[in-house]
């Protein structure tokens, strides 16, 4: 697979971070696999201090693991993890869009209803790391519009984690154009500022992701 490097920033680490992460979501490192220093060095140009803050931010935020021999490795996800999770992921997103659905001004709203559109368009390139892209600015104009910038920080910690997962999911037959129209119909709940039906769609769209993922990690465990 093929991973876009992204843009340098301030930071020499961020850069190295923002690489790993996507590297890691999109699949080109799978979980047990090893990171090795020299290789990212090598492959991004950079000096070993940054890629060395880099893992150890990764490992802060569990993505990636430290083995006895090994060095640093993806971290693996168990069913127990991902049920728990999951289950957290719908209590705060949940609020969030519902607090979206309150909140947010017209301009966010038609942002939002953009964004969702170029989701569905996405979703018909058939290339995962383009369509968790294009979920993934859904999720930006969502917290960046509920008005609760807690909520915002803890669930984009947990999406990071949840994104493999997610991936997973997502892609599974069926489920790509029944997640859609899920999505579709929580906007048109948003649009209408109506903040329990909101609420209850967003809820029920991460339990449905939920079933699939827990079934295809457990497959995948055996």
């Amino acid at each position: 697979m093929t991973v876009t490097l992204p843009p340098k920033p301030q930071s020499l680490r961020e850069y190295v971070e923002a690489y790993l992460k996507q590297a890691i979501v999109g699949g080109k490192y799978k979980p047990g696999d090893r990171l090795i220093e020299r290789e990212i060095c090598e492959l991004l140009g950079v000096s070993r201090p940054p890629v060395r803050e880099a893992l150890r931010q990764l490992e802060a935020d569990k993505l990636i693991t430290h083995e006895l021999h090994r060095g640093p490795v993806v971290a693996s996800v168990s069913c127990e993890e991902a049920s728990e999770l999951y289950a957290f992921r719908a209590l705060l997103e949940s609020f969030a869009v519902a607090e979206f659905s309150r909140l947010a001004s017209d301009a966010q709203i038609k942002e939002l209803g953009l964004a969702i559109q170029k989701l569905n368009e996405a979703a018909k390139m058939e290339e995962k790391q383009i369509l968790l892209d294009a979920k993934s600015h859904v999720y930006k104009i969502i917290l960046d519009g509920c008005g609760n910038k807690l909520v915002s920080e803890s669930l984009n910690k947990l999406l990071d984690r949840v994104n493999i997962l997610r991936g997973t999911s997502l892609l599974q037959p069926d489920r790509l154009s029944k997640s859609l129209k899920e999505i579709d119909q929580m906007f048109k709940a948003i649009k209408d500022r109506d903040y329990e039906k909101s609420k209850t769609l967003a809820y029920e769209h991460i339990q449905a992701a939920s079933k699939i993922a827990l079934r295809v990690l457990s497959e995948t465990s055996s």
